[in-house]
């Protein structure tokens, strides 16, 4: 596919054919997912008290969903299989961690700042989501 200057380089063109690429790019994709999954799994209470703390109540439901969420959606997103399911349930979780904990329109100064750095941040990985849906939808 031309780029905006003429023809991609074949080098680039070769190496995004590479087989392992599109996992490691899945496996980068979902690498906070499962490492934050499973931390979480592994001191619930502390998921419990986070949950809690921004306002999810009872902390040990939406604890146990968000570790279901973390790690079974990068399960489905690394395997392949029903992608558009794993990448959906991690999209509108983030969507929701972000509305709820990456709210800078409330913050001031240099918070104000950093939440909306987190925020962005966070909604790139709904927007790498949504490719990564995309290309396995094609």
């Amino acid at each position: 596919m031309p780029g905006w200057f003429g023809q991609d380089p074949a080098w680039v063109s070769e190496i995004l054919h590479w087989q392992w690429v599109l996992f490691a790019a899945r496996l980068a994709l979902t690498s906070a997912y499962l490492l934050g999954g499973l931390t979480k799994l592994f001191n619930f209470s502390a998921a419990i008290k986070e949950q809690e703390h921004f306002g999810f109540h009872p902390g040990w439901l939406w604890a146990a969903l968000t570790i279901l969420i973390e790690i079974g959606g990068s399960a489905l997103v690394l395997s392949g299989y029903m992608v558009w399911l794993g990448a959906g349930a991690l999209g509108c979780l983030t969507a929701v961690a972000m509305l709820s904990a990456d709210n800078f329109w409330t913050k001031l100064g240099g918070e104000r700042l950093t939440q909306a750095n987190t925020f962005f941040e966070h909604l790139g990985l709904i927007g790498g989501f949504v490719l990564i849906a995309f290309i396995y939808a094609r």
